[in-house]
């Protein structure tokens, strides 16, 4: 199925998504990558707010590259979303709703999930200029010093999805390979 979303995201929606599912984002979605996850996790444990809302929210696993003249962001593709799974359950349970990055989540991540209702989407690495042709807008939101690395707030329009992990713990890093060999022995038979 492919569906349109728009953020602050809807749980009930995105309990009808599964994964292999395609998507297109509208909305506000924030950048973090691990130090900016790392200082997230920090404030909650100081007792102090945070910097962003994430009820309903979307993290884009992603530091971009500095904004070529006339556009608004340089390259934005995702990094590799195992290196932000030891904070994930606890900004899940904070109310983030989905995460985009690429490569596989822990199991940890994975029943996070299925607690909170939330959805893990995939964006094809390499291509950061793809992704930075559907934002609209780019702010650097918290912690400038991080660079790269900073928090700052998108704004997407028709961002292109797959659903790589759902909320009832479909995993196409599980099942896309294994109907792949089935296919496979399918064809040989």
């Amino acid at each position: 199925m492919d569906y349109t979303l728009t953020t602050p995201l809807d749980r009930t929606l995105l309990l009808r998504l599964r994964a292999g599912d395609t998507a297109r984002l509208n909305g506000t979605v924030y950048t973090a990558r691990d130090a900016a996850h790392r200082r997230l996790a920090d404030l909650l444990a100081a007792g102090q707010p945070l910097p962003l809302p994430l009820a309903g929210a979307c993290l884009y696993y992603a530091g971009p590259t500095p904004a070529p003249p006339g556009r608004v962001i340089g390259s934005v593709g995702p990094t590799t979303s195992g290196r932000m799974d030891g904070f994930t359950p606890l900004l899940l349970q904070q109310g983030l709703a989905a995460m985009i990055g690429k490569g596989p989540r822990s199991a940890e991540v994975l029943a996070a999930m299925r607690q909170a209702g939330a959805v893990y989407f995939g964006f094809v690495g390499g291509a950061g200029a793809l992704a930075a042709a559907h934002i609209t807008a780019c702010e650097t939101l918290a912690f400038e010093d991080l660079g790269s690395e900073a928090i700052r707030r998108l704004e997407v329009r028709d961002f292109p999805l797959t659903v790589l992990a759902d909320a009832h713990g479909g995993d196409l890093y599980q099942s896309g390979p294994q109907a792949w060999l089935a296919a496979l022995a399918e064809q040989k038979a």
